[in-house]
């Protein structure tokens, strides 16, 4: 059946993306989301013996195929041979699809696409720093995919006119998404009722993009929704005793001497789990100064309640703790309650 000429219209209209001579972005028109396809980096093939973080997607014969996350899934393969060191006994112990590993770039065939990688030759170190650099990546690219999503851009675009050129200047692009987030905050500072003023030219990272004002005014409100700092919440578990004639006194003075170490807006507070071991914690956006707070209040309440004849032994050192602890704690409190509540059985017999 012949097409109707509104019908090749419509088609037209749905997959044209607009073209622009006046420096804005190209709109893509089509609903398949094809324009959010692209990669983290600005090379579209990794270099060799660099480290990138993989998706495996099959096993075989040969070894496992993965995708490189941060080349637009493009395929690569982990030798069976690059597995480990050691025999392989079972390669469902060393890898596991759908697992996102760390890898080593072995060799690159740009013409055919092949991408031999090594899981063997990473070290627990290079994990660690492509995992971070990953996921610095990996928050950039949401950042963006969001922008473009939200207005119908070339993902592609973006990065060529925002990210790129902040990768190579500033090392990482999320580096500048940081500092873009502190310029902000500074400036919208005050101090004693006169605002902060700012050199928004030299701090401002975005100032010399090619990228219209509005498109700028909407990343930096996606990046401080994403990228601002989140309250981490750090522990310590202490057992605090003293069999003088003061006894719960001089345990209640040295934790009240504990808590006014804090302040706002990182005050401490102290749970009872149950007697001698009581919990401190606190929230905190800067890790480390958090657990130096904690760390303080510790030996005030060691110094307070070792000057009354009592003792404090640190069951946990101040750390910053995940949802799944602090459930852990919560779930244990309630059932401590429960065994601790009168039943029928205690109370006094009456004749």
């Amino acid at each position: 059946m012949a097409e109707s000429q509104d019908d090749v219209v419509v088609a037209s209209a749905t997959l044209a993306a607009t073209n622009t001579d006046d420096g804005s972005f190209r709109l893509y028109l089509a609903e398949d989301k094809r324009n959010l396809d692209c990669r983290f980096y600005s090379a579209r093939y990794p270099e060799i013996e660099s480290l990138v973080m993989v998706n495996v997607r099959t096993i075989a014969d040969m070894g496992a195929y993965v995708s490189l996350l941060e080349y637009n899934n493009i395929e690569g393969l982990i030798l069976l041979s690059e597995l480990s060191r050691r025999r392989i006994r079972s390669i469902n112990k060393l890898i596991r699809v759908g697992r996102n590993e760390v890898a080593m770039v072995l060799r690159v065939d740009k013409d055919k696409g092949y991408i031999d990688l090594s899981k063997r030759r990473v070290s627990p170190e290079d994990v660690a720093a492509c995992e971070d650099r990953f996921n610095k990546a990996k928050a950039v690219h949401g950042v963006l995919r969001h922008l473009a999503e939200r207005r119908k851009l070339y993902l592609e675009e973006l990065y060529e006119r925002i990210a790129w050129p902040l990768y190579k200047k500033y090392g990482h692009a999320y580096d500048a998404f940081k500092l873009a987030l502190a310029e902000e905050a500074s400036s919208s500072g005050s101090s004693g009722g006169v605002a902060v003023a700012t050199t928004a030219a030299e701090e401002d990272p975005f100032a010399s993009l090619d990228v219209p004002d509005d498109v700028i005014t909407e990343l930096k409100l996606y990046i401080r929704r994403r990228l601002a700092p989140q309250p981490i919440k750090i522990r310590a578990d202490v057992e605090v005793s003293c069999f003088t004639y003061e006894g719960i006194d001089a345990i209640r003075d040295a934790l009240f001497a504990g808590i006014a170490i804090g302040g706002e807006p990182s005050s401490i507070k102290i749970r009872l789990i149950a007697p001698p071991i009581y919990v401190l914690s606190t929230m905190t956006l800067e890790k480390d100064a958090g657990i130096a707070l904690l760390q303080r209040a510790i030996d005030v309440i060691q110094t307070k309640i070792g000057e009354k004849g009592g003792k404090m032994d640190v069951k946990m050192a101040p750390k910053a703790v995940s949802l799944k602890e602090e459930t852990e704690l919560q779930a244990m409190m309630e059932r401590l309650e429960l065994e601790n509540q009168e039943v029928a059985g205690d109370e006094p017999e009456v004749s």
